[in-house]
């Protein structure tokens, strides 16, 4: 039986249905996440049953059962590969192959040019690891270099925030993107390369461009940074450069992950998908099997470097792996509640809307990321929603579906402020007030938002790779 409490109301709002779902759906988000304060994947699964429920389209009695087949499906795309993004990231930072590769950058553009390196780190260290591990491992090394120059502070914080917040938002094996990519139908491989193309210079200007600027206005001092371990912290990065893994070694998990994944892409687009050598790269170069195999490269690095005994060492992955839990939960959540919201058409409804006054996909997908994003604050639930709602319209594309990935990425990443984890991480770990948060971190994440969109729709017209 169908939801026939809800039809009268529906047929009464004249086919507004798609409205009225969407509207309940953003409604329970909100009162779920900023009244009540309940963890992500909660909410989520309570939103997408409101939705489903306010849905005639679904039949009541299948609603849970809908909801739970569409948490599976995207579960069964993106679980393994974040769990193993989750041991990768815990293991580098454990072992030292990321203070190493942040070494490997200060050796190439000189201490003098700490943005850069800090940068640079920044953006290679967060395409396997978590934002706020990134941030949590660089803070001491901005301080570092702060405490050396004696200045540009503001700089240091804004060039390696946002480059970690762009490859966050936009380069797989990060949740968002990952299961953005797979919602849409994207290359993986490709997804990779566009993320990359569509990020340097998004985050080169949102970064180092706006953190030169800031950086003259705004002298940020050196505080005591709390809500973190910062004697351990400072004690890691401290360690000699010969207690550290080589740089090819730290490096070693992420281009594994990279390479094979390239390497499939490449073989399918230039040999075709049903070629010999194709299922040999369809094998190696699944997010599964390439994670997994960059998961074992860091693990043994950890192992290696560390005088952990083998049940300890056991334990401490199986940590990481209750933090990737979390993540790959949240992320399977919430594009449960996108399918929910794409099964109630909404997607069709705000398209056919934005479509009215000259919105093509691209522009669509943004403005949707973007709202959902400051309503409720999470980026990668902005992402998962978004990408479940214009899913079915990628045949409307004209270039590659891996930009609306990237669309999708820098609506969401658009404008941290009060409810975003990650404005908190940045105030706190960074030792800034709360306007010195808005005036660096709010602003960075405004431009990336911007300059992600015009970017995209720039390259995608040079090099659309349809």
């Amino acid at each position: 039986m169908a939801n026939g409490m809800f039809d009268a109301t529906v047929l009464q709002l004249g086919g507004q249905g798609p409205l009225v779902s969407l509207l309940a759906g953003i409604v329970a988000i909100i009162i779920m996440l900023i009244v009540f304060d309940l963890p992500p994947f909660i909410a989520l699964v309570v939103s997408g049953l409101v939705v489903g429920i306010v849905t005639p389209q679904i039949v009541f009695g299948e609603v849970p059962a809908e909801f739970a087949t569409a948490f599976g499906n995207n579960m069964a795309g993106i679980g393994i590969p974040i769990l193993m993004a989750a041991v990768i990231g815990k293991s580098m930072i454990e072992s030292g192959a990321a203070d190493r590769i942040v070494r490997g950058f200060n050796s190439l553009f000189g201490e003098g040019r700490s943005e850069i390196s800090l940068f640079g780190s920044s953006f290679v260290i967060a395409i396997p690891v978590f934002f706020d591990n990134v941030f949590y491992l660089l803070a001491p090394l901005a301080r570092a270099a702060r405490s050396r120059t004696g200045g540009d502070y503001t700089l240091f914080i804004v060039a390696m925030g946002v480059a970690g917040a762009t490859t966050h938002g936009f380069v797989p094996p990060t949740p968002g993107p990952l299961l953005a990519a797979a919602e849409v139908g994207a290359n993986l491989g490709t997804t990779i390369l566009v993320g990359i193309l569509v990020g340097l210079p998004t985050a080169l200007v949102a970064g180092l461009g706006y953190g030169h600027f800031i950086n003259r206005r705004l002298d940020i001092p050196l505080r005591d940074a709390m809500g973190t371990d910062v004697e351990e912290l400072e004690e890691k990065v401290s360690r000699p450069t010969s207690a550290l893994p080589g740089l090819f070694e730290s490096l070693l998990p992420i281009l594994l992950a990279v390479l094979l994944v390239a390497a499939n892409t490449g073989v399918e687009t230039y040999l075709g998908e049903e070629s010999g050598a194709a299922s040999i790269t369809g094998f190696f170069g699944d997010p599964n099997f390439s994670l997994t195999i960059a998961a074992l490269a860091a693990a043994f690095t950890f192992y290696r470097m560390s005088d952990l005994t083998e049940e300890t060492f056991s334990d401490e992955l199986t940590e990481a792996l209750k933090s990737g839990g979390n993540i790959a939960a949240i992320t399977a959540a919430g594009g449960a509640f996108g399918a929910m919201l794409a099964a109630a058409g909404a997607g069709e409804y705000i398209a056919s809307g934005l479509e009215n006054i000259g919105f093509g996909l691209l522009v669509t997908a943004w403005v949707i990321a973007a709202g959902v994003r400051l309503v409720q604050g999470s980026a990668t639930v902005a992402i998962v929603t978004t990408a479940g709602i214009v899913a079915p319209f990628t045949g409307q594309l004209t270039v590659n579906t891996a930009y609306l990935v990237m669309v999708i990425g820098a609506g969401a990443t658009f404008c941290s402020w009060y409810n975003d984890s990650g404005f908190w991480i940045v105030k706190e770990i960074g030792g800034l007030t709360q306007a010195e948060t808005l005036k660096t971190w709010t602003v960075a994440t405004i431009l990336i938002g911007v300059v992600g969109l015009l970017a995209t729709l720039v390259i995608s017209t040079v090099l659309p790779l349809a």
